[in-house]
């Protein structure tokens, strides 16, 4: 997802956004400890798609 992508959500959208995604996260997490994790790059993508929705939040609450 990129920055420009999330620019156009409002506040709502994008605190939902990053719920979906810390939970994501979460679970993801929990599936590399017990060895079941398919594709263990995408928590990578998963922490950047999180930072950037925090990084717009906080663009937005100027």
């Amino acid at each position: 997802m990129k920055a420009v992508e999330l620019r156009d959500l409002d506040l709502d959208g994008l605190r939902a956004k990053e719920l979906e995604l810390d939970d994501q996260l979460f679970r993801m997490r929990i599936q590399k400890s017990l060895g079941q994790i398919e594709a263990p790059g995408k928590i990578k993508d998963v922490r950047r798609d999180l930072a950037r929705v925090k990084t717009v939040l906080k663009e937005k609450a100027k």
